[in-house]
């Protein structure tokens, strides 16, 4: 059973019992908006992950509470608020030690080796290859099969010894993971008890003072009154801060299934390079050295001709790509017959448009005319009536 799963979640009104210095951390206050009675309680926690033992916890623990005490407010649930903290920063510490980038720079190393290993050595010239001698040749790839192997076992080390690290994290992730788990349990239990002590004293404590400071109207009664609202107050706050804390640890969870899953991924990239890349190059190397003899013989006495045959089509490919560009270009009129045709076209629907502008102007200006004389008519006979109304 692993450490994380022999943690038992233990509720405290005494933080300074399992940790001797609490350091407090100051929680911004959210910007006040509007939400309704409903709203809050459909948002608070409900004890529906909790099982009947601690339900039951729950339900004691919060009778021991009492918000009129500064201190005891103050240091509620500060230590599982703690254990976040502290477990917070073993994560973050996990990940910072953690330097991938080296795994990443020993598979590119070993890519890079297993690339510069060309049995088709290229850098000797065209004359150089036909008289190189075969026992030459196979002298120079033994000796650089050697030096390759030797660099790749220093690869596969390194490799090696990342693989056990990277496994070891993945089994300390899951410890830290259980561990959070816990942690947000017992956070949720000290929330659940907070609400319940709350709504107790809102719905007795509360009451009954402000009744009996009404009833005898003592300054002291009142007093009392007031300062139970105060904690009241401050405790509600403090359930915040608490709330705070649980999403810190809820947001922990998938924080550290991604740094495990990457690990993960990583572990199984370096068991592929081992049991298959390695071993699936060197047995490709061994068959290389054993056909290299009778490739070499063959490649001297096929490289003039392959050269030859590669000119020659090459040359008539340039040929014909050259004589079937000349012979379009010179069949090609000054101006394509599409563009003759296009601007024909545009021309046409120009004039059809510049006439119809054309004939519209005249049928405006003959309706003009008519009525320009029927306005005189009307004119001249409203004059001819005032003359003859004198």
């Amino acid at each position: 059973m692993s450490e994380a799963q022999e943690q038992k979640i233990v509720l405290t009104l005494n933080p300074e019992e399992e940790k001797e210095e609490v350091v407090e951390t100051p929680l911004e206050e959210e910007a006040k908006t509007q939400v309704t009675q409903e709203e809050i309680e459909k948002a608070r926690l409900d004890d529906s992950s909790l099982s009947a033992e601690e339900k039951e916890m729950v339900s004691e623990f919060s009778k021991q509470i009492d918000i009129t005490k500064a201190n005891a407010v103050l240091q509620y649930g500060s230590a599982a608020q703690n254990k976040v903290a502290d477990f917070s920063e073993t994560t973050l510490k996990n990940v910072k030690t953690k330097d991938l980038n080296s795994v990443g720079e020993s598979l590119e190393d070993l890519v890079k080796e297993l690339k510069n290993f060309n049995v088709n050595d290229k850098e000797d010239g065209f004359l150089e290859k036909i008289f190189k001698k075969s026992s030459n040749a196979a002298s120079n790839m033994k000796v650089k099969y050697d030096s390759a192997e030797k660099n790749v076992e220093k690869i596969v080390k390194i490799l090696e010894e990342h693989q056990v690290t990277l496994l070891k994290d993945v089994a300390l992730l899951d410890q830290l993971y259980e561990k959070n788990q816990i942690n947000l349990k017992e956070l949720t239990m000290y929330i659940l008890a907070g609400y319940q002590k709350l709504e107790d004293v809102k719905k007795n404590e509360l009451p009954a003072l402000l009744d009996r400071a009404k009833e005898t109207g003592d300054p002291e009664d009142a007093q009392k009154a007031n300062d139970l609202s105060n904690a009241i107050n401050r405790f509600e706050k403090k359930l915040h801060d608490l709330e705070l804390t649980r999403m810190v640890s809820i947001q922990m969870g998938p924080q550290i299934r991604l740094v495990q899953n990457n690990d993960t991924m990583m572990v199984e990239k370096i068991q592929s390079t081992l049991v298959n890349t390695i071993p699936l190059w060197k047995s490709q190397m061994l068959i290389a050295l054993g056909i290299n003899h009778s490739k070499e013989a063959a490649k001297a006495q096929n490289e003039v001709t392959e050269m030859t045959n590669r000119m020659l089509k090459e040359n008539a490919a340039n040929l014909k790509m050259a004589t079937i560009e000349t012979a379009k270009q010179s069949e090609r009129g000054i101006v394509d017959i599409e563009t003759l045709t296009e601007t024909n076209k545009k021309l046409i629907e120009t004039l059809e448009e510049v006439q119809k502008i054309q004939e519209e102007g005249r049928e405006r200006r003959a309706a003009a005319q008519v009525e320009l004389r029927k306005i005189e008519t009307e004119l001249q006979q409203k004059l001819t009536d005032i003359k003859n109304g004198n």
